[in-house]
């Protein structure tokens, strides 16, 4: 991660400073199965709340769908036979640079979840899709990311 401050000219002529924050690409995992699909919630610092959202991050891996694969069995334990990418978002264009590629993991086996030691503490859980789609509604999945990838990936539910 490093943060920028790069010294802006405006349009009108003006000078300014804009920071922002570099990151390495990111995946969001959205786990679908029998009208159900798996969610994770877990502390963020920045916010001081544990959060509901889809299983996400990003590893040392230049391969994407690899990246994805890995995210979804370390917090879930789950491993997908089909996983397709949906697109690529970005978490806060205004703030980072740091891309996040959304997929649509099916045909899931269960096996153990293996946390890093920042994730100690996540919780995964299995919900209905009607649960998912009314959880977003009432505003208790908060995460953008998540919001924006249910959509993407629950399109053919609708």
């Amino acid at each position: 991660m490093r943060l920028h401050e790069d010294a802006l000219e405006l349009a009108n002529g003006t000078s300014g400073t804009y920071g922002w924050v570099e990151k390495p690409p990111a995946a969001i995992i959205v786990a679908l199965e029998e009208g159900h699909t798996w969610l994770v919630e877990q502390y963020r610092h920045p916010v001081r709340k544990r959060l509901w959202e889809f299983p996400q991050g990003s590893a040392d891996q230049p391969d994407a769908e690899a990246m994805a694969r890995t995210e979804l069995a370390q917090e879930t334990g789950l491993r997908a036979a089909r996983m397709e990418h949906l697109g690529r978002l970005y978490y806060g264009s205004a703030l980072t640079s740091q891309s996040v590629d959304v997929w649509r993991a099916t045909v899931l086996e269960p096996g153990a979840q293996d946390l890093e030691e920042a994730e100690l503490g996540l919780i995964a859980r299995r919900f209905s899709n009607a649960e998912v789609t009314e959880m977003i509604a009432q505003n208790i999945v908060r995460d953008a990311a998540s919001v924006a990838a249910w959509y993407l990936a629950a399109a053919e539910l609708r």
